[in-house]
């Protein structure tokens, strides 16, 4: 998968015309390169070692307080800081935030401990340059199911925006305070292997709604925020509509609100910002075997740019209250 390492840099890609088409290439008819700076001019990007947090912390240009959000990937690991700083170029506060291997937090994935994140929530309701009351959230993947449990025992967040994310807790046991949530259960014959060795593991879970599993469905009817989830139609990781569709049924049935969800026909599980190629199979660091991720590569590549606009004209409207003129073209 193409991930951007070192946002202090940009991506140059070298784009070469040759004649004709086959094993043996021709002359040379034209070449050009397409650069993609990461940090627009006046972007502070801010090393966070503060207490047991491990981050960077990205502030627009200009005086704040800017709204703000902590960004979650999945279980990749490590410190992915491209879309927290691209989300910054649009006037956000955001908080990258590693949860495991980075550093010296833990090097696997068993168990996370809610007290962790919610030292992270606390550090951006006290920065001077965090427009208050709350805080957005977005994670994507197993970062997603990890927003929707700080969404549901955590104050201060008011607006919680899921890319593929789950409604059940998924992949290690989540402890806060006295609770336990254990992980969705997983059936490891129901993965599908191509001639190819990769992995097919959309039926891999269990289902939420059924016997013991019920207890790793996260109780996000606790939660006082506005909800968006974007889908991917086409993700073979899991079945992320399915997770929306049930976490909508849930918060409705509890009195809240609908959430939004937007879905794509076509678009995979990796839905990245815009003009990252889509990544069709890649290492599944939990499986330890390269998995199919699903998406249609044009039906995904246009998904990007609309979840994108969706995405912050959700955190614009609520966590600043001025409404955006976004509507979705899919």
């Amino acid at each position: 998968r193409l991930v951007k390492r070192d946002v202090q840099s940009p991506f140059l890609l070298q784009l070469e015309v040759l004649e004709g088409h086959g094993e043996r290439p021709g002359r040379l008819l034209a070449q050009a390169q397409h650069e993609r700076a990461f940090l627009r001019d006046g972007v502070r990007r801010v090393p966070v070692r503060e207490g047991r947090i491990r981050a960077t912390l990205f502030l627009p240009p200009g005086d704040g307080p800017f709204p703000g959000i902590i960004d979650l990937y999945g279980t990749g690991g490590g410190l992915p800081e491209y879309r927290a700083c691209l989300l910054a170029n649009h006037g956000f506060a955001v908080l990258a935030l590693a949860f495991y291997s980075y550093e010296d937090l833990p090097k696997g994935m068993k168990e996370f401990h809610l007290e962790y994140f919610e030292e992270a929530v606390n550090y951006m309701l006290q920065h001077t340059q965090v427009k208050g009351p709350g805080i957005g959230l977005l994670g994507h993947s197993k970062g997603g199911d990890l927003c929707v449990s700080m969404a549901s025992f955590l104050k201060g967040i008011t607006a919680t925006a899921l890319i593929n994310g789950s409604v059940a807790n998924v992949g290690a046991v989540l402890r806060y305070k006295d609770i336990t949530i254990p992980p969705l259960g997983v059936d490891l014959k129901r993965v599908k292997v191509s001639e190819s060795g990769i992995a097919d593991i959309i039926e891999a879970l269990n289902n939420p709604l059924e016997g013991p599993d019920q207890q790793s469905f996260i109780p996000l009817e606790k939660a006082e925020c506005r909800f968006l989830f974007i889908v991917g139609q086409d993700d073979h990781n899991w079945k992320s509509e399915f997770f929306a569709v049930e976490g909508s049924k849930r918060l409705q049935a509890h009195g809240k609100e609908k959430p939004e969800i937007v879905c794509y026909p076509g678009a995979g599980h990796y839905i990245e910002p815009p003009f990252f190629p889509m990544c069709a199979a890649s290492m599944h660091l939990l499986f330890g075997k390269p998995v199919m991720w699903g998406g249609e590569p044009k039906a995904h590549s246009e998904a990007q740019i609309d979840a994108w606009q969706q995405i912050q004209a959700f955190f614009r409207k609520h966590l600043t209250g001025k409404p955006s003129g976004t509507s979705s073209k899919l």
